[in-house]
């Protein structure tokens, strides 16, 4: 939906890695990893996010960090248009009622990352989840969003253990 309005892929994908989570901050050598693009392409953006005061920078040693500037005036309304062309408000309104004795959601995998991708990955905290109903949510919820979704259920201990190293961003809690 972006691209719709925007016709820089490059943009798009700053526009998800600093505004769909709090606190995301990265270095350009490793966005052209992540991105699979030149440097001096993800540069030119990153200057014109600068520019517009919509990301701020600081030097840690040698290496430029680039994180939101969440002082902005747009801040809160870019996060909530990424969010909302993810599709995650409609993923934990679809989902989170409704599904039994659920304590806590996450986004993990690419997004938890702050990186765009094809699937949504949610792991599902608590007892006695009603998966039949949940499939069914998934479902529509994908045909809202356009994209695939994936979801694990966990018990507590589970999810220590399985994400103690892997990114998982916390969406929702009882």
């Amino acid at each position: 939906m972006l691209d719709i309005i925007i016709s820089s892929k490059t943009r798009i994908k700053l526009l998800i890695k600093f505004f769909l989570f709090d606190g995301n901050k990265d270095y350009l050598r490793s966005m052209e990893r992540e991105f699979n693009e030149s440097t001096n392409a993800i540069r030119v953006e990153l200057n014109r996010f600068i520019d517009a005061g919509l990301l701020t920078s600081e030097f840690e040693g040698k290496k430029r960090l680039y994180m939101a500037n969440q002082k902005h005036p747009l801040y809160s309304d870019l996060k909530r248009i990424v969010r909302k062309t993810v599709g995650i408000d409609q993923i934990v309104e679809r989902i989170i009622n409704h599904v039994g004795d659920l304590e806590e959601a996450y986004i993990t995998g690419n997004f938890a990352k702050g990186a765009d991708a094809e699937t949504v990955e949610l792991a599902l905290i608590g007892n006695d989840l009603d998966k039949k109903y949940i499939d069914g949510l998934v479902k529509k919820a994908e045909q809202l969003i356009n994209r695939k979704i994936m979801y694990l259920t966990f018990t507590k201990n589970e999810m220590s253990y399985f994400y103690k190293d892997k990114p998982a961003l916390l969406i929702w809690t009882k």
